[in-house]
């Protein structure tokens, strides 16, 4: 098969690759209805993010069982699943308390961008769909269950977003935009979207925000203040990574609040005197997607929810160094990728 590869910075190849096959008992191997491009791939595509070599991208994926190891008991050839970006045996106690991104067994998935992926982990990773395959218009919903939408979810829910609350979303991507589907659904009463750029305001809006917030650093806090009557916000969700959307979220949090960050960090540093005296709650990392998979499938498939309009971009995936451009030149939002 051909899979895509990333060669340095800006060079992404769709090159021949060995077909994935099954090597531990706990493996599955899918054919790939859908995969994509992620935010995090850009990260080592401008070349901020060193790699040692030529390097297999990809790690958001949804499609059919096509082979299953000798020790996988609940996943089924033939059945349609979507799985974490991060494996997981769903049974260690890291597991149990519902941090599956920190499994003892866990891997982070690579490969996802070509036609056919092998998930190690299987029954801890993966997840059916209830009834059958899905219509093809569900899949692009499907597929942001794997990481964006999981993701967006995560940093709400550690971000401790209540009904009636007043959240923050700092962050305009794919991850950020359904950050804000996230706190709507969790009840959140004002959801203050911090965005720039027209459509993507639009859409967050759409999504649920309430308010936009145009600008940036200090400004963007003072704007923040100014909105919560000199208060600051309930739970401010941190979906970009850098020092600067970090220290943007932390001072629009009011004392007491929660800050949910799930941007990758880059350069980030804090001053631990700084923090001391700020009372603001941190909770963050890899998300668990795992642990929300279930319901976030079944808000996909019951129609409450519509998470796929993130992607805004759909290509074959012979063409995806097209996808990773037009997301680095920031024409799309995320692009899909169809084998």
């Amino acid at each position: 098969m051909k899979g895509t590869v990333l060669y340095g910075p800006g060079d992404i190849r769709f090159e021949d690759r060995e077909d994935p096959k099954i090597i531990e008992p706990t493996d599955a191997v899918l054919r790939l209805a859908a995969t994509c491009v992620c935010g995090s791939d850009l990260w080592p595509y401008r070349g901020i993010e060193k790699i040692k070599g030529p390097t297999p991208m990809g790690h958001e994926y949804c499609g059919f069982v096509e082979e299953v190891g000798s020790a996988v008991k609940s996943i089924k050839p033939g059945q349609f699943v979507v799985g974490s970006f991060a494996t997981s045996d769903n049974t260690c106690a890291h597991c149990r308390y519902g941090y599956q991104s920190s499994c003892v067994h866990r891997e982070f998935m690579l490969r996802a961008q070509a036609p056919f992926l092998r998930v190690p982990q299987a029954d801890g990773t993966l997840v059916p769909t209830p009834g059958g395959a899905p219509s093809d218009g569900l899949i692009p919903s499907l597929l942001a269950c794997s990481d964006v939408l999981g993701t967006g979810w995560f940093a709400a829910d550690a971000a401790n977003v209540k009904p009636g609350s007043t959240a923050v979303v700092v962050g305009d991507g794919a991850v950020g935009l359904l950050g804000v589907l996230s706190a709507k659904q969790m009840g959140a009463e004002r959801i203050i979207a911090m965005s720039r750029h027209e459509s993507r305001q639009k859409l967050a809006r759409e999504f649920g925000a309430t308010d936009i917030v145009a600008e940036r650093g200090e400004e963007a806090v003072a704007r923040i203040k100014d909105l919560t009557k000199g208060i600051g916000a309930d739970s401010v969700l941190e979906c970009v990574g850098t020092k600067e959307s970090m220290m943007q979220a932390i001072g629009a949090t009011r004392p007491g609040g929660y800050v949910g960050y799930v941007g990758v960090p880059h350069g980030v540093e804090f001053k631990g005197e700084e923090l001391f005296y700020r009372h603001v709650h941190l909770h963050g990392g890899p998300a668990p997607v795992r642990r929300y998979l279930p319901k976030l499938i079944d808000l996909v498939l019951n129609g409450t929810i519509n998470p796929g309009k993130v992607f805004d971009l759909t290509l074959p995936l012979e063409q995806v160094a097209e996808g990773y451009r037009a997301m680095d030149e920031r024409r799309a939002i995320k692009a899909l990728l169809r084998p």
